[in-house]
């Protein structure tokens, strides 16, 4: 028995030191984790359980069969994080540049059928050089296996990836197939072609970094969710990512200790600027309103006109969706549409509440907009609510104008709670735009055409630019003092908690994609 023991822990040992210590210097050398730091740094300490150790690849082909390495460049496993159990595969680019073939996918393709089978949350730690070419089409059925399981997967768990490296080709459709992605910044990049492909079809000078870097992706393209410094970070933040998740569709979102105290926020009564015209930030209101320093944002240098994250309320896990007027005054867009929407479809799949704060002027005009489809894109952020049956309220802290005070969660779209701020202007339009057009000949035939509008103006934002209109015909359930709003919000979702609602049944929808 001894010398089988040896035996083991020799390979054991061999499969630890993955592509030989030469090229894990060289992945320290770049300012990156290996495969394995990456997964001791992401899972509690000693909650590791690996999968797959000792397999290695079967090909002969362009003499492959004279480099074989224990574990065939990914490491696979399961084991916890917050004390709850999770799947994970990291990929490693010490082994052929952590490249896809055939026993790498089947080792990823197990530990995702096992996240689907037991409801357990799958990340996946990407680093990766592509498709192992050596090996062929075998390279492109591996990725297709995994891109099925990551659509059987949807909604059912939490899937959640790290790009800590090169991520090209097919290989970048598998985590924009998840529901959040997170890139290091300066190390990891996503593209479908590189910039030499590019630059031979288009003559297009571009460097990896421009053309799929981190901050391409989180601030141009919006593929990416977060972008943070480093290896460390990026583990840290999915760590704290995964305390505002349940383990799948089936459990409620996570509910931690809370001892109530006063909830009155007295500074929320002075947040609104006289000047309707005015901006200020919706995330001091989102500060003010949730458990503190509890909000984490998504997409944050993303659309920038929509704010959404997670946050705790009463120790309650719920996500915000709300109007940024500090940022091309909170109108809705194509990409805030998209961005938003994809949101609201998540927490509706995972059970988690939504809040929205509400301050749109409508959406925004444009060619630009239009040729670029506004209308199927603010259909996304409609379908999106409509669709969801999670406890959901509603909170006008302004503007609520036109097509936009529909679509942003109201009482006709299926909202439980609407709230408004006495500060609330809830109409078709602008005071000044509606009264050009209600009183046009009026105001034209008049002695001083800027008097008279001025006059219809203040008439109208008199009758509608207010809560109380809406309020009389129930759709505001109650216009509140902003103070006592966090508290109201406390009641309201607690008061929703169990609630039930069923959609028609269907195979499933057809959003406006």
């Amino acid at each position: 028995m001894a010398s089988k023991l040896d035996i083991l822990n020799s390979k054991k040992e061999e499969a630890v030191k993955g592509g030989g210590e030469k090229r894990i210097e060289s992945q320290h050398g770049k300012g990156k984790l290996t495969a394995r730091e990456r997964v001791q740094l992401l899972l509690d300490e000693d909650s590791f359980e690996e999968i797959g150790m000792l397999t290695t690849h079967r090909s002969t082909n362009f003499g492959l069969e004279k480099q074989k390495f224990l574990g065939d460049g990914v490491v696979t496993g399961y084991g916890t994080v917050h004390g709850r159990p999770i799947y994970v595969f990291s990929q490693d680019f010490t082994v052929f540049g952590g490249s896809l073939a055939e026993i790498h996918a089947k080792k990823i393709v197990r530990i995702m059928d096992l996240s689907i089978q037991n409801g357990i949350p799958l990340i996946g730690l990407n680093d990766s050089g592509g498709a192992r070419i050596q090996e062929g089409v075998v390279s492109l059925g591996g990725y297709a296996d995994i891109f099925y399981r990551n659509t059987l997967a949807s909604g059912v768990v939490p899937q959640i990836s790290a790009i800590m490296g090169p991520c090209a080709g097919g290989a970048v459709y598998s985590p924009a197939l998840t529901d959040f992605i997170y890139m290091v910044q300066d190390s990891s990049f996503m593209f479908v072609t590189g910039p030499n492909v590019v630059k031979t079809v288009t003559h297009e000078e571009v460097t990896s970094e421009e053309l799929g870097g981190a901050s391409t992706h989180s601030q141009k393209s919006g593929v990416a969710h977060f972008s943070v410094e480093n290896d460390l970070k990026c583990i840290n933040d999915i760590k704290k990512l995964m305390s505002y998740l349940p383990q799948n569709c089936e459990e409620e979102s996570p509910r931690y200790p809370y001892e109530k105290t006063d909830e009155t926020r007295i500074d929320l009564n002075s947040i609104i600027p006289d000047n309707p015209n005015q901006p200020y930030d919706i995330k001091e209101v989102i500060n003010e309103l949730v458990d503190k320093g509890s909000f984490y944002e998504v997409q944050e240098s993303y659309a920038e006109n929509i704010v959404i994250g997670f946050a705790f309320l009463g120790g309650k896990s719920i996500g915000i969706v709300a109007n940024q007027p500090a940022f091309l005054a909170g109108v809705l867009d194509s990409n805030s549409s998209n961005k938003a929407g994809r949101f609201v479809r998540f927490c509706d799949s995972f059970n988690i509440p939504l809040l929205v704060l509400e301050d749109v002027p409508g959406f925004l005009p444009g060619t630009e907009q239009e040729w670029n489809g506004i209308i199927n894109n603010g259909a996304k952020l409609l379908y999106a609510f409509c669709e969801a049956t999670v406890p959901r309220v509603t909170v006008i802290t302004r503007k609520a104008y036109g097509g936009a005070y529909d679509v942003m969660n109201s009482k006709h779209i299926g909202a439980d709670m609407n709230f408004a701020w006495p500060t609330a202007e809830i109409a078709v339009m602008g005071a000044k735009g509606a009264a050009e057009i209600i009183f046009r000949k009026e105001i034209k035939e008049a002695a001083d055409p800027e008097a008279k509008l001025a006059e219809k103006e203040a008439e109208y934002a008199e009758l509608f630019a207010n809560p109380y209109n809406a309020a009389a015909h129930g759709f505001i359930d109650e216009v509140i003092e902003p103070s006592l709003t966090r508290k109201k919000l406390m009641r309201a979702f607690d008061m929703l908690k169990n609630k039930v609602a069923e959609l028609p049944k269907k195979k499933h929808g057809n959003i406006p994609l």
